[in-house]
């Protein structure tokens, strides 16, 4: 169990980042599931970045701003996708570990302590701590569409992932910044980060369904991008390089 901090002031070990676009109504109860979920644990934040949100989000985001000192808000002007919302958030990110989870409620904060704790023991070699979903709450043809994109997935990258599209992560946030970015660079953290030469630790986490809305990703915009990611995935697999080990010499 890590050490309990009382000081607000104190600066973040741990940062939240929730990426949203158009989730007005979700802002506000996952926000309050986050800090039930960490409250005493750790010293964070919570770094919301709205994507381009054509609703109320950013005004309800503002709204809890004021009643929370650790909540953040960052809006693109417009919409970028996931994986830029993932990269804003991370670079902004002052805690040394992120975890990150979808911001229409899918994802249960009550997880997010398990995960860090995960990665935490497992010291420097480890550098992501992945969610895998159990008891999908997604309709039957979603549910279809994932499992064959993750046999394939894995069938090609042998990143050993079952569930590679679970939006709740930790992950050091000097190897993130670390890897190669992309527009879906989210959906293949796991064979990445293997890439650059860390472990990587799985955690069961229960699915539900997301709190109100509709998602805003489809099987048809995602299919043949997703397609090519991988294709690019697998080539930077294939050209990874030892990294030589130098010294300066300071000798004459």
């Amino acid at each position: 169990m890590p050490e309990v901090l009382t000081d607000s002031d104190a600066p973040p070990v741990v940062s939240i980042v929730v990426p949203v676009r158009n989730e007005a109504d979700n802002v506000g109860p996952l926000i309050a599931e986050i800090a039930a979920a960490l409250d005493g644990r750790w010293a964070y934040e919570i770094v919301y970045v709205d994507d381009g949100s054509t609703d109320a989000t950013p005004q309800r985001l503002a709204a809890l701003r004021r009643e929370r000192a650790n909540l953040r808000q960052i809006r693109h002007a417009k919409s970028c996708g996931q994986s830029a919302a993932v990269r804003t958030g991370v670079r902004a990110a002052r805690g040394a570990i992120v975890a990150t989870l979808d911001g229409d409620g899918q994802n249960n904060p009550a997880f997010i302590p398990e995960l860090i704790q995960a990665l935490e023991r497992g010291g420097d070699r480890f550098g992501l701590a992945a969610g895998q979903r159990v008891g999908r709450k997604d309709t039957g043809f979603k549910k279809v569409q994932s499992r064959v994109a993750n046999k394939v997935r894995d069938a090609i990258l042998r990143d050993g992932t079952r569930d590679s599209g679970c939006g709740l992560k930790a992950f050091r946030r000097d190897v993130f910044l670390a890897l190669p970015y992309f527009d879906g660079l989210h959906r293949f953290l796991p064979a990445l980060v293997r890439r650059e030469g860390y472990d990587i630790v799985y955690v069961d986490v229960a699915d539900r369904p997301r709190l109100s809305g509709v998602s805003n990703y489809g099987f048809f915009d995602r299919l043949w991008v997703g397609l090519m990611d991988l294709a690019g995935v697998w080539w930077l697999i294939r050209r990874k390089k030892a990294v030589p080990v130098a010294t300066e010499v300071n000798e004459c």
